[in-house]
């Protein structure tokens, strides 16, 4: 590996002896360069977004928001390596995605197995790009999707708007629509944009709460006040804001079954 260029690194993690442990075990690693140690995910968002880095060391329990949170929020996110506590969702969704973790306390020949891993695909990818290669496969977005079923991940929404972190949580959601190649969330304060699919926030929310109704819309059920008869096998339905939500004949079916009608 001695023809690799010099590789910025952040370090992501609330503790301070687990980021004092990853920088003394990257001193083997004279290639990797730690730009910045961040306490949380909010000052990582925006080291990440100061520094570009090639690789970032992240935990995944933070407070205010967690490692994958922080993630969806970062625009073309870089590498990862991750490391964590014992978290049996996480660790399964790593697996599934052969995306390479570190289990909190780690050694340092389990660090420098990852760090190595991480190495000869990062070499493969410069020489992908070297050679023409506009993209490069990465398993993380699929990790994202299936790190965001967890328990702890499913209640509440992270939306990044004008610069600043929003935390939504599930309860404050009157209904999501469908706009272009985002979701628009309406809440009590406002709405706020989010880049996922609606398919995605079907699959994830708890369809005992948020019933799809339409192509375009999901409706929290505790905000309908009333389902208007409209155009033909359609219905309208009406929330607390005041808001009319549409409602297709099959959406119709799936509300009526959660509302217990």
């Amino acid at each position: 590996m001695t023809n690799t260029p010099p590789i910025k690194a952040i370090i992501i993690d609330d503790e301070p002896l687990a980021r004092m442990i990853v920088q003394e075990y990257l001193q083997t690693h004279s290639n990797i360069t730690v730009l910045q140690e961040c306490n949380d995910g909010f000052e990582g968002i925006k080291a990440i977004q100061q520094h570009h880095p090639d690789l970032i060391f992240l935990d995944i329990q933070m407070p205010k928001i967690n490692g994958f949170e922080m993630l969806e929020l970062v625009d073309n996110p870089p590498d990862v390596i991750f490391t964590t506590a014992f978290d049996e969702y996480a660790i399964k969704a790593f697996e599934a995605h052969a995306v390479d973790y570190l289990l909190k306390p780690f050694s340092k020949d389990r660090f420098d197995k990852a760090v190595r891993k991480w190495l000869d695909r990062y070499a493969d990818h410069q020489v992908a790009l070297a050679a023409g290669a506009s993209d490069f496969a990465s398993p993380q977005q699929a990790l994202l999707d299936t790190a965001a079923a967890s328990p702890a991940q499913q209640q509440r929404i992270v939306v990044k708007t004008a610069g600043k972190i929003k935390i939504i949580p599930l309860e404050d959601i009157h209904y999501l629509e469908a706009s272009d190649d985002y979701v628009k969330i309406h809440t009590h304060n406002g709405a706020f944009l989010k880049n996922r699919t609606m398919g995605y926030f079907e699959q994830v929310l708890d369809p005992n709460r948020f019933v799809r109704t339409h192509r375009s819309y999901i409706i929290n059920v505790q905000q309908v006040t009333r389902i208007d008869p409209y155009e033909k096998d359609s219905h309208l339905c009406v929330l607390s804001s005041g808001a009319q939500v549409p409602v297709s004949k099959s959406g119709y079916m799936k509300l009526k079954a959660v509302l217990g009608l």
